[in-house]
């Protein structure tokens, strides 16, 4: 279950960057920014890496992820709150996205995002083995 959750948090990441309010503090290479619920973090960027620290408030627990980028390609590696390791890798050819890794807990996924014109269509197996497929437009999913 933890997979389908970094799964959706990656899609959501790449989809909706400003969903969650924070206020940031610092330049573009360097800045912490801390949410209405007092969890926090910081972002470090140097060349084609990017390394962010995590900290939740109400568990006080710790995560983070280091990003590199190669071309039209990321390789992201991270640890959860529990220290549990995870990865994706990402490659971006012509319109579509594939995306491929293994969640904290080990299993992996794939998928995925093709751009066509007005919709998005997203479709792979998620890390309980589950295949999902569904086209977005301006309008919704189906």
């Amino acid at each position: 279950m933890k997979g389908v959750f970094v799964l959706a948090m990656l899609v959501l990441t790449a989809l909706a960057p400003n969903l969650a309010r924070a206020d940031c503090y610092g330049s573009e290479r360097y800045k912490t920014c801390t949410d209405h619920n007092g969890n926090s973090y910081t972002v470090q960027k140097y060349g084609n890496s990017t390394q962010v620290q995590g900290y939740n408030y109400e568990t006080g627990n710790s995560w983070s992820q280091s990003t590199n980028r190669v071309g039209n390609s990321s390789y992201t590696t991270g640890y959860d709150a529990e220290g549990n390791s995870w990865s994706q890798n990402t490659r971006r050819i012509g319109n579509t996205t594939y995306q491929d890794g293994y969640d904290s807990d080990g299993n992996s996924y794939n998928g995925t995002i093709r751009n066509n014109g007005s919709s998005r269509t997203y479709q792979g197996t998620d890390s309980d083995g589950n295949y999902y497929h569904k086209t977005c437009t301006a309008y919704g999913c189906y």
